[in-house]
Parts: C-alpha cells; sequence; structure tokens
C-alpha cells in the first residue's frame, strides 16, 4: 500500500517493478495475488485501461494505521494500551530524544484532557 499511496494513480506494472526495486524477491504473480486481496478487501480500487490496470486507493495511510493499530492492540494486548506501551518501552532501546518526545506527547495529551469541559484541571 505505500507504494501506492507514494504515487497514485498507478499501474500494476509500476507498482511491481517498485516493490521489486525494494525487495527482489517479490514476484509478479505474488504482488498481482496482493492487488486481487486488496481489491477485494475494499481498501484499493483499479480501472481497466486496455490491457492496463490502473491502482487507486480506497482508504488513506492513516485509517489503515488507526485499523491495524486497533487491531493489533487488540490481538495482542486485550485492547489495553497501558501494558502495549509498556512492553515497547522495556524492550526497545530509547534514546533521550525518543524519551523527550513520548513525555511530551503524554504531557500534551494530559493537558487536553484536562481542558476539556467536565474536566477539572489542577491549574484552574
Amino acid at each position: 500500500m505505500r507504494v501506492i499511496w507514494a504515487k497514485h494513480p498507478i499501474t500494476a506494472f509500476e507498482i511491481i517493478e517498485r516493490l521489486a526495486a525494494e525487495d527482489p524477491s517479490w514476484h509478479p504473480k505474488t504482488a498481482r495475488t496482493l492487488l486481487a486481496r486488496l481489491v477485494k478487501k475494499k481498501v484499493l480500487d483499479y480501472e481497466p485501461r486496455g490491457r492496463v490496470y490502473v491502482y487507486e486507493p480506497l482508504v488513506t495511510e492513516r485509517q489503515c494505521i488507526t485499523v491495524e493499530s486497533e487491531s493489533f492492540l487488540d490481538r495482542f494486548f486485550g485492547g489495553a494500551l497501558t501494558p502495549m506501551l509498556a512492553h515497547f518501552v522495556r524492550q526497545q532501546r530509547l534514546t533521550k530524544k525518543d524519551l523527550a518526545e513520548l513525555r511530551n506527547l503524554l504531557e500534551s495529551k494530559i493537558e487536553n484532557e484536562s481542558n476539556k469541559p467536565g474536566r477539572k484541571s489542577c491549574k484552574q
């Protein structure tokens, strides 16, 4: 999908060419099978133009990431976010920059939650 999100509309030939450039083990028949499955799942659409198929994404990258992230969270962590975050923080080599970014994200989320109507903020 990243190949298609990066450039669309795009032909099947161009998709296969780009996949093979990134990973030579991609076989054209495998790529075509994947494209057919993505069309069947309604995340991809195509238009025949003569003997060429031109593909367009039906979902954005953001939509796909949201759905797949929720699916991953449900399958591996029972839908619980805290154990997943704890796992990745413990298992990954995080730089000080990574940790600072995570801290900023969490602090921003806390600030946004405390400013929602009906919630009391400690800063009031």
